[in-house]
């Protein structure tokens, strides 16, 4: 499952992530989106988890915790075409 992780420290590296999720199961991909002319961390990025299972603990028992001193948000990555939830009015 890829997993979606946001507001992640600009500290932060690929290495300590995959240490985060690795508690949970194996992770088999981490990946921090960058600017490309900069290479600064734009703050979000995407963890790749071999079982199902391990990756939905992994989202419920990390989203909206503190890593780095930020609350990061955790969640299953959507594709870019499919449409996000809609959210209840």
């Amino acid at each position: 499952m890829n997993i979606f992780i946001s507001n992640i420290s600009f500290k932060v590296r690929e290495q300590s992530l995959s240490e985060l999720f690795a508690q949970y199961g194996e992770v088999t991909s981490v990946r921090i989106i960058k600017d490309k002319e900069t290479r600064r961390s734009k703050g979000y990025g995407f963890v790749e988890m071999a079982n199902d299972t391990e990756a939905n603990a992994a989202i419920n028992a990390l989203n909206g915790t503190e890593h780095y001193e930020r609350n990061i948000v955790v969640a299953e990555a959507k594709g870019k075409n499919e449409p996000a939830p809609e959210t209840p009015q």
